[in-house]
């Protein structure tokens, strides 16, 4: 029985997606839930998988082509097996085989051309000894000089049976060939730049900078950092500090935890703190829902879960929708100092950085501390300078401090 095989429903704020990966190839046997096909959007990449046993027919959508919610990209038989690969499959296979014996002309680099153009000679009587047949500049060179006989000619054509050929590990590298690549930019890095973009130009962006001494929150980590993984399971890091101290901050600094909707001011009853991540696939941000009613357990365990979903590319779009401040951590990069880019539609973000040891006066004697900057970048539409500075200096105190967010004081 043949099904259709469609594109996941999307919410409203995807237009559409773009077909990323077929896991399947037409005729190929599928098992029930085996995944078919990725199907990547603005935000997330969404997976199709096979609705029963049988076998994938047709595929309608290839890949790189844009598909709308709901739409069928592929055809799948159920119950169906691989040896009944349909008629088209095995005819688009034919002149694949015979073809073989054409012997086409082969791929030069541009150094390559360049020489065989000046001595005019035919491409397709040189062997290429580079990545997949390629002529090189040396393999011209060895045609010339050996009267078309290549002493390093690929080791494939003689290699035994069983072995495994060494062609693309001994190809040849030579100096002055500049290779380039070129591939298409993904649907997440795109909405990223462009969403980049827009901050800049719709935002009165600005940036406060702060010192904070991390000693004693280093101190109070390494005390209680083995019970607090054997209690809870997850290891206690700094970013949880970091959130708690952002969310007692906002509710003393309401506005920072605002923002602008038309000509109006959004004030938002509650903490949602987005934690920027980075991915193979891009930058991408999970929210912490309702930090305010978190343990430093549970927003560790949720930002390694975050972290985990990031590189498996399984983030949800319900776990990337919206928030009302965010924290971005360069430091885990080395970055020493940086100014972060603002998240639409929120009016701050908060820019933590690496923890270097630094000569500081403290009570008029020098000691070596612990010390980290912080970088507040916020919408001067909506954040007078004495608003930021003194969010910043709060989050400050309070980690300078930790016992402040258990006294709120």
């Amino acid at each position: 029985m043949a099904t259709e095989i469609k594109a996941p429903t999307f919410p409203e704020s995807v237009a559409d997606g773009t077909v990323a990966t077929w896991h399947k190839k037409p005729g190929e046997q599928c098992q029930r839930d085996e995944l078919l096909v990725d199907i990547e959007t603005d935000k997330v990449v969404l997976e199709v998988v096979a609705p029963a046993d049988g076998v994938l027919s047709e595929i309608i959508k290839p890949e790189g082509e844009v598909v709308l919610s709901s739409e069928v990209v592929g055809i799948f038989e159920e119950g169906a097996s691989a040896g009944t690969a349909p008629a088209s499959v095995e005819a688009s296979a034919a002149p694949v085989a015979s073809s073989e014996a054409i012997k086409e002309e082969p791929v030069l680099h541009p150094a390559a051309r360049r020489m065989a153009d000046e001595k005019g000679l035919d491409p397709a009587a040189i062997t290429g000894t580079g990545k997949g047949g390629r002529v090189t500049k040396e393999d011209v060179v060895r045609h010339v000089e050996g009267g078309g006989q290549v002493s390093s000619a690929p080791a494939a054509a003689s290699t035994p049976v069983g072995s495994t050929p060494q062609v693309e590990a001994t190809a040849p590298v030579f100096a002055g060939e500049r290779v380039e690549k070129r591939v298409p930019m993904t649907r997440l890095r795109a909405k990223v730049a462009e969403r980049l973009v827009q901050a800049q130009q719709n935002a009165a962006m600005l940036t406060t900078f702060n010192e904070i001494n991390m000693k004693p929150v280093m101190e109070l980590r390494a005390q209680y950092k083995d019970m607090f993984e054997k209690r809870h399971g997850v290891r206690l890091g700094f970013m949880s500090f970091f959130v708690k101290a952002c969310v007692e901050a906002l509710r003393r600094h309401p506005v920072v935890n605002a923002s602008i909707d038309g000509n109006d001011i959004v004030y938002h009853g509650y903490q949602d703190i987005g934690v920027a991540v980075s991915s193979d696939r891009g930058l991408v941000v999970p929210v912490l829902r309702d930090t305010e009613d978190m343990s430093l357990a549970d927003i560790e365990a949720k930002i390694r879960e975050f972290g985990k979903k990031a590189m498996d590319g399984k983030l949800g779009i319900d776990e990337m929708t919206g928030g009302t401040f965010t924290i971005s951590n360069g430091g885990v990069f080395g970055s020493l100092l940086s100014t972060p880019i603002l998240n639409p539609p929120q009016s701050a973000i908060l820019g933590m950085h690496k923890i270097q040891d630094r000569p500081m006066a403290v009570n008029g004697k020098v000691e070596i501390l612990p010390m980290m900057y912080l970088a507040l970048s916020y919408d001067h539409r909506l954040l007078d300078g004495k608003e930021a500075v003194t969010f910043l200096v709060t989050i400050k105190e309070l980690l300078e401090d930790p016992a402040r967010m258990l006294l709120d004081v």
